[in-house]
């Protein structure tokens, strides 16, 4: 999938994370101090978006193989530098 960003406001940004369902979009409204995302469904909880974000960075850092998979668009989301992800059915959040 294409790094796809659609601008609603100055700062605030929308990108399809399909997750939970195909159509599944993701806000982020970026701060002066960082990023903040409402990820909704893309992941089901913290915890599982930080297994991908853990495995995104060990792509990045080219670790050796076997690595989990991760969803295209978590690279998209950890290149913004998010500072807080927030989940739809979670009440903990994901913080760096």
């Amino acid at each position: 999938m294409a790094d796809v960003w659609v601008r609603l406001l100055p700062g605030a940004l929308v990108r399809p994370t399909p997750g939970h369902t195909a159509g599944h979009q993701s806000l982020t409204v970026r701060r002066p101090d960082r990023a903040v995302t409402v990820a909704g469904q893309g992941h089901d909880t913290a915890a599982q978006y930080a297994a991908g974000q853990l495995a995104w960075q060990a792509h990045r850092d080219a670790h050796g193989q076997p690595l989990p998979g991760i969803r295209d668009w978590i690279d998209a989301l950890q290149r913004l530098g998010p500072r807080v992800v927030f989940f739809a059915h979670d009440r903990s959040v994901w913080v760096p």
